[in-house]
């Protein structure tokens, strides 16, 4: 059986799609206490465990730890879905080619913190989502998926947002049933979904979900 094991910062959107598709999440690990995901993974009786990263004498630390945390469940693929952290070089190669994560921006566009006010405020016409492997360099690994909203007159961050959260749920249970099911190949840097989806993948919709 497949096992995931999940890293949030807080209210576990994103867990929230991964639980609803059905997929096998072992365990959740916040860096934060008091998280509204944590109750959301105990209500549907995954383990959780907060391991506060304010308790310990710099990033090396806390990622060992870390680390050896999630090592104890075995899990097949790592997801941060919301983990507010940068992880160190260690912590990423320790789990290299089974670490995901979803970034709210059309990557490269907008790496790092506060994607929508950078978005509205360089006044891009497409803004959007994506799922990624995780390397040493933020914000940068090879492409899984992607999904593009508009940015239509009068959005504020707030409801630009709320429109890429929504395709959020869609992408990210997506490209973990791909990875689960062992249709994502890595070669030079680029992800190939196999077999690839169809001709009348949506434009928007990047690859389609199956």
């Amino acid at each position: 059986m497949n096992r995931i094991v999940v890293l949030i910062s807080g209210r576990g959107s994103n867990l929230g799609a991964l639980l609803d598709a059905g997929l096998p999440v072992v365990a959740v690990f916040s860096n934060r206490p008091n998280v509204a995901g944590l109750e959301l993974a105990q209500s549907h009786g995954v383990p959780t465990r907060v391991i506060d990263h304010r308790a310990f004498d710099g990033r090396e630390a806390f990622d060992g730890v870390l680390a050896d945390a999630i090592d104890a469940y075995t899990p097949d693929l790592v997801v941060l879905a919301g983990f507010l952290r940068v992880l160190t070089g260690a912590f990423v190669q320790r789990f290299a080619g089974r670490l995901l994560n979803i970034h709210p921006s059309l990557l490269p566009a907008f790496p790092g913190l506060n994607t929508h006010r950078r978005a509205l405020e360089a006044g891009v016409k497409i803004h959007g989502c994506t799922v990624h492997f995780v390397t040493e360099a933020l914000d940068h690994g090879p492409i899984v998926a992607q999904a593009a909203v508009p940015v239509l007159s009068g959005d504020t961050e707030s409801l630009l947002a709320a429109r890429v959260l929504a395709e959020e749920h869609r992408i990210l249970p997506a490209a973990v049933r791909w990875f689960l099911e062992g249709r994502l190949r890595i070669e030079q840097d680029a992800v190939h979904l196999t077999p690839p989806p169809p001709l009348e993948t949506s434009p928007l919709l990047n690859p389609m979900p199956a």
